[in-house]
Parts: C-alpha cells; sequence; structure tokens
C-alpha cells in the first residue's frame, strides 16, 4: 500500500481528533462508512444514513480515506462529510486512479485520473431504527474530472455533471437467526463513467440511465458487521464496456469514533482491462 495513503490518513485523523461536536447519541455503526464518493454509507454504494452520530439539533461528520487495489489500478480517495440535525448531509471527496499497466499499453499522456466530488444528502422521512417507515434520503453529486485529456480520447462529452440519487435504509433488530439486519437500497440517474473518472457521456450513449445498486449487512454484535454490495454500471462508451460492481466485506466498529472496512471488491472490466478484481481498505474517523 502506499505511503502516500498512510500520509493523508493520519492528516485526516489528526483533524478529526480537533473536531468532537456530537453528543454520541445514535447506536454505533449507524453511521455507516464512507463510500467511493464521500457520502455516508457503504464502500460502493450510500445509504441513507447520515455522517457521524449527531442526533436532533446536534452536529456530526467524519473524515476517511480509502485504498483499492487491484491488478492493473489503484484508486486512492480521501474526504470528509458533516451533517446537521440528523437532516442534511455535506460532502467532500478527491478520487485519483492509478493507470498502471493501461499507460505502457496504449503510450498514454497521463499516467493517473483524478475527480473532486461535492455531495448533498437529506434526510426525507423515516428511521434506520425507531419509525415504522426506513429512512429515505435523496441525494446530489456534483463531479469534476481533473484529467480530461485521456476520458475525451476515448470518447466522453464532458468533464463535470451533476447526478442524483434516492436511497432507503432499514436496520431490522434481530432480523438474522437472532443477529441484525441492515437492508439498504437505491436508485441513481447518472451517466458518469467509471464513477466519472473517465468522464461522463459517450459516443455509445449521452443521456442518464436509472442505475440499481444496494446492500445488506448482518450485525453480529455491536461491532462486527459482514455484508455485501452491488452497484449497476452505465455502459455509455464503445472503446471499452462497463462492469457492474459488486463486494464482500467486514467491518469493525470498536467505538463511534472510529470504522475500519475491509473488503473483496469485483470490479470486472474497467478501461478494457478485465477481472479486475482486489482488495479494498477504508479507514473513518467520526464525530
Amino acid at each position: 500500500m502506499p505511503r502516500r495513503f498512510f500520509l493523508l490518513l493520519g492528516c485526516l485523523l489528526g483533524l478529526f481528533e480537533q473536531t468532537v461536536l456530537a453528543d454520541q447519541g445514535r447506536l454505533i455503526a449507524t453511521g455507516g462508512a464512507s463510500s467511493l464518493e464521500g457520502a455516508s454509507g457503504g464502500g460502493i454504494t450510500p445509504w441513507a444514513v447520515l455522517a457521524g452520530y449527531g442526533e436532533q439539533g446536534e452536529w456530526g461528520g467524519n473524515v476517511f480515506a480509502t485504498h483499492v487495489d487491484l491488478p492493473d489500478y489503484r484508486l486512492d480517495v480521501v474526504g470528509l462529510a458533516v451533517a446537521f440535525d440528523n437532516r442534511v448531509e455535506v460532502s467532500f471527496a478527491r478520487q485519483r486512479l492509478d493507470l498502471g499497466s493501461l499507460v505502457s499499453k496504449f503510450h498514454l499522456p497521463e499516467d493517473s485520473l483524478s475527480q473532486d466530488i461535492v455531495g448533498v444528502k437529506v434526510r426525507l422521512f423515516g428511521d434506520v431504527i425507531y419509525d415504522r417507515l426506513p429512512q429515505v434520503s435523496l441525494g446530489l453529486e456534483y463531479k469534476h474530472q481533473n484529467d480530461f485529456l485521456i476520458p475525451s480520447l476515448v470518447g466522453a462529452k464532458r468533464d463535470q455533471d451533476t447526478e442524483g440519487y434516492l436511497t432507503a435504509s432499514r436496520l431490522f433488530m434481530g432480523g438474522a437467526f437472532g443477529y441484525n439486519l441492515l437492508i439498504n437500497g437505491g436508485l441513481r440517474y447518472s451517466r458518469a463513467n467509471e464513477l466519472g473518472l473517465l468522464g461522463f457521456g459517450g459516443d455509445r450513449r449521452d443521456t442518464r440511465s436509472v442505475l440499481k445498486e444496494g446492500s445488506v449487512a448482518v450485525l453480529f454484535n455491536p461491532r462486527w458487521a459482514l455484508g455485501m454490495e452491488y452497484r449497476e454500471k452505465p455502459d455509455n462508451l464503445s472503446f471499452s464496456g462497463e462492469s457492474d460492481w459488486s463486494d464482500l466485506f467486514i467491518g469493525y466498529f470498536p467505538n463511534k469514533h472510529l470504522s475500519v472496512v475491509l473488503a473483496y471488491a469485483r470490479l470486472g472490466e474497467i478501461a478494457t482491462l478485465d477481472n479486475q478484481n482486489g482488495t479494498y481498505l477504508s479507514v473513518q474517523g467520526s464525530f
């Protein structure tokens, strides 16, 4: 794992230690982890929950660093999210994809792609535990691809775009043979190629698609969770197929200030290179 990952993580955790604000009213693990795009939830999909553990009238939030190690690529993400009143969340994430062997295969002019993502998520109604209805949240993400030369060469139409998602989450107490069971499902309206790292829209299709995503997790106790995620992807570029993503993850929540997620991610074909399956590690500090 690259040294810069640990340096970025150290900086983020240093910031976190100075900003503990919430009274910690919500149950442990109900703040979720941090997704690759900065919103709270799972690793490759957001949940309806909001960042941190702040209750009504309180602030909450998190900082995180994520590293995904694939056979031909590496993805590093750092970011933060802040929520107020358990109602509104604002997030930011910076992604950097190391193109690895693709550089020599196609003699590319750059060895990495990067993207900035600003998101907002609003809890519309319900509660993940205490309401008769599931917690339902609506999110918007503005994405700006920072290195557009390569995406433009392979057919992407634009270097920035806005996408939306609607997601619902419910924690069933004792719902899986006596263990707590979390179920999350969502719909995304997007035309992002590989999250937007390869731009938006393409020569095959330049309209947004409605994409399905979801996750399920079993909480064996308040500190350990095992689950899986699925995310449907668009297929806008003719030069390469874009596979749907899935993962199998284990989450560790030693307390309300720290979470660690380790996953085996199946990302399939990325920019002509198939079998991009590997490890996912994310560390988050919450307040």
